[in-house]
């Protein structure tokens, strides 16, 4: 009586609630959202917890090892490494998640449009997606970066138009099994057109699958990020980001002598990715028809 009383709880209560129970049950999920959490508030709240501007030059001060004056020290031109990695992280999470949008955003388009009305613009749509993907996105991103200049919008702008083939193929599989499914034939049958039926009935449905690949594309344009500043192609100086404060490991004299200038933002770099990882891979398992059927 018991079992069937907690069965009969458990599928009156909605699909969030059920997705919700399920992440719970999922221990790294909980303490990759709680460290992100934690990170988040961080950069949030650097105005209030960074000690000093950081942009501000202190030559006195110049490649000095952590002390209380400077919680991680300082780099080779005096500048705070506390305030830079507290206010770093805002610009490479800002980078991360902005970039992820734009992806999203092109990727959910373009598979809706050719999982739905299939045929020719199938054929398009996905020959232009094997394209792109046949092509090494760093390179193409260096030598378009050389063009547009070094800001915080052409990187982001850069990483979300060559990031959306993933999404594109996932929504499109999604769509393409959503589109037979019976309440979609009696839309249809009511005379709902072709782009109400998408955005009212399909897409929805997408959502759920289409969240966690969101986690890993966010952790996908971090990682970039970090990868074309520290090749000095990215985020310009002064402006902090976790990606060209690791680019003064480049000297080997930091690199040996000066480990408190470049550990911060690799180690806050590997924190974030990690702690998306697990969020994503909780999202994943709790929204996975398999586990909901479990």
């Amino acid at each position: 009586m018991q079992i069937e009383a907690g069965a009969r709880r458990v599928h009156s209560q909605s699909p969030t609630a059920q997705a919700w129970r399920r992440f719970r049950r999922h221990p790294l999920a909980l303490a990759g959202l709680v460290l992100f959490g934690v990170v988040l508030l961080a950069t949030v709240a650097a105005p209030l917890i960074a000690r000093y501007d950081y942009a501000a030059l202190n030559l006195p001060d110049k490649f000095q090892s952590p002390s209380f004056a400077h919680f991680l020290g300082t780099d080779r031109v005096g500048r705070d490494i506390w305030s830079r990695t507290l206010y770093g992280g805002r610009v490479s999470l800002a980078v991360g998640f902005a970039a992820a949008s734009i992806s999203t955003v092109i990727g959910v388009i373009l598979g809706s449009i050719s999982g739905y009305y299939r045929g020719m613009a199938d054929q398009i749509i996905m020959r232009f997606t094997d394209v792109v993907m046949t092509f090494p996105r760093v390179v193409i991103i260096l030598t378009a970066a050389i063009y547009l200049g070094q800001s915080i919008a052409s990187v982001i702008f850069l990483i979300g138009i060559f990031s959306w083939p993933g999404i594109t193929r996932l929504v499109r599989g999604q769509v393409l099994s959503l589109r037979e499914q019976q309440f979609v034939l009696a839309s249809r049958s009511l005379g709902s057109g072709n782009r109400r039926i998408i955005v009212s009935h399909v897409l929805p449905n997408v959502v759920a699958p289409l969240l966690a690949s969101v986690t890993f594309d966010v952790n996908g344009a971090i990682l970039l990020e970090a990868g074309l500043s520290f090749l000095g192609v990215g985020i310009p100086l002064p402006t902090p980001s976790w990606g060209n404060m690791l680019e003064s490991a480049r000297s080997l004299d930091v690199l040996q002598d000066g480990p408190w200038i470049w550990v911060p933002p690799a180690v806050m770099i590997l924190l974030t990715v990690l702690s998306i990882n697990f969020i994503g891979d909780g999202l994943r398992d709790a929204i996975d028809p398999r586990h909901q059927q479990g």
